[in-house]
């Protein structure tokens, strides 16, 4: 499996109490939708998990895996800024 890096990590909330998590490659994102995301089936979820599948495989850039992955996080309020 090849792994797609980020530019920049992005930090997300995880847990009760809000743990920070840096999530810094294609793989790490899908497994952080895949693990209790707060909005899993909206249109954005679906989009970001496409997108770093697609990212892994080579048909999508990291930039854009990255930025669904940016967008979900935000619809489900877990994205830390």
């Amino acid at each position: 499996m090849n792994v797609v890096w980020f530019s920049k990590p992005v930090p997300i909330s995880e847990g009760i109490i809000g743990d920070i998590r840096y999530v810094s490659n294609a793989q790490q994102a899908i497994e952080a939708l895949n693990s209790n995301w707060r909005e899993q089936g909206s249109a954005k979820f679906h989009a970001a998990v496409l997108a770093c599948q697609r990212s892994i495989s080579g048909a999508v850039s990291p930039e854009a895996a990255r930025s669904a992955f940016v967008e979900a996080a935000s619809e489900a309020r877990v994205l830390f800024e």
